[in-house]
């Protein structure tokens, strides 16, 4: 039989956009106790941003909790309920993509439902958003405290614990699919163009604040050059080779990584260019290869092989469509939104798998900026502002018990 859970979801901010928080409570469909608790600051932001955290926060305690429940979502926000049962239209950039997020979070369940409650029978979530605005307001960078129980038992990479969710742990954060700038399509290959609108942005999390354990650190490296890198054309799925530059650029990344040290593990993209990449250094620091298909880039479908000027010439229609909408695709291809969830996934399985270790990911400028813009709660214009050259190197510290440290982006030292 299907497990029943019920979310009761809330966040506000004192001052619109002021210091602000969420909370989020899952109970037991059939017996009423409370599963889990869960409620953080975010520092300075709006109401609905608030309100949708509380939601993504419920959702995906839901989700670690119970895999494929069916949920009852009970928040007293009319704009949230009726977003989400699609009966009123999104118009905001920033609530469409908290609501994408809150679509993946949904994924992992069965069916969701969505009720407008009066305040008054919210009150058990309200209280935990009310703790957390507190907290935002004496300290606008610092998390919720953590309830009473929060902690024990085992805590798993969702921040979920047998029988009860840690506190915290489990920060709302979607997906950020591809969308690199013109630039990096034309001038590297592997990005795709992408607008404002794309991708679903992780909402704010809490600023600066003390991290609890040892970090997962991931040493992202995109892969040296290609022939079509190097003539700015667009790269996807196509299985191109390394050109003579990108293989003495695989050979410096090598070099560096061997002399840094530490590596227990290396995960590569299948493609060719990649799995070159990583091979370098397999042979200058010994670690292993591991290849996960989910790192893959984008399928451009049909505009593969061509440059941006060629493809909005030969389908305009379909290119002002894709820069438009994360769920647009190239003709024949993959859209962003697809991208995102895969790559976050693979990111996900990952760090469950490694926890306190260091990975080096050999992937793809989409895959990459992808996990730039999770570890950084950033929105999607921000991947127009992320450049990512070949063989550079990004380091990204992730803790379990929720936050992310980006440590460098386009590191390219070792090419000089």
């Amino acid at each position: 039989m299907t497990r029943k859970l019920v979310i009761e979801a809330d966040g506000g901010a004192r001052g619109n956009p002021g210091p602000a928080g969420y909370g989020a409570l899952v109970t037991d469909g059939q017996t009423g106790e409370v599963l889990a608790e869960l409620h953080d600051s975010l520092g300075v932001t709006t109401n609905n941003v608030a309100e949708y955290s509380g939601l993504i926060a419920g959702l995906r305690a839901a989700a670690g909790l119970a895999p494929g429940a069916d949920v009852q979502v009970r928040m007293d926000s009319k704009l949230v309920v009726e977003q989400m049962s699609g009966r009123w239209k999104i118009k905001d950039a920033n609530l469409r993509a908290l609501a994408g997020s809150a679509r993946e979070a949904s994924d992992q369940l069965g069916r969701v439902s969505y009720t407008w409650i009066p305040r008054a029978e919210n009150a058990r979530a309200d209280r935990l958003a009310n703790q957390a605005m507190d907290a935002a307001k004496d300290d606008p960078g610092a998390g919720g405290s953590r309830p009473e129980g929060a902690g024990r038992g085992s805590t798993r990479p969702d921040g979920a614990q047998a029988g009860r969710a840690q506190a915290g742990a489990d920060r709302p954060g979607g997906a950020q699919p591809g969308g690199a700038e013109v630039s990096d399509a034309q001038a590297d290959g592997d990005a795709a163009p992408g607008g404002g609108a794309h991708g679903q942005a992780a909402p704010p999390g809490r600023g600066w604040g003390s991290a609890r354990g040892r970090a997962t650190t991931t040493l992202l490296l995109r892969h040296g050059q290609t022939p079509l890198s190097a003539e700015r054309r667009f790269a996807g799925r196509g299985d191109i080779p390394l050109t003579e530059t990108g293989r003495r650029q695989a050979a410096a990344a090598a070099a560096r990584l061997a002399a840094r040290g530490g590596i227990d593990v290396i995960v590569s993209s299948p493609l060719r260019r990649t799995r070159r990449t990583a091979e370098a250094v397999a042979e200058a620091t010994g670690a292993p290869v591991v290849v996960d298909d989910d790192l893959v880039e984008t399928d451009f479908g049909k505009w593969e092989g061509l440059s941006f000027a060629e493809a909005g010439a030969q389908d305009p229609d379909e290119m002002r469509a894709w820069l438009a909408d994360a769920d647009a695709a190239p003709p024949g291809g993959e859209s962003f939104a697809t991208a995102g969830r895969r790559v976050l996934g693979a990111l996900d399985r990952l760090l469950a798998a490694y926890p306190e270790r260091t990975l080096l990911i050999v992937s793809h400028v989409t895959p990459i900026k992808t996990m730039l813009c999770r570890a950084l709660l950033a929105p999607p214009a921000a991947l127009f502002r992320i450049h990512l050259d070949v063989a550079s190197l990004c380091e990204v510290d992730w803790f379990a018990d929720g936050p992310a440290l980006v440590r460098s982006v386009n590191d390219t030292a070792h090419l000089r």
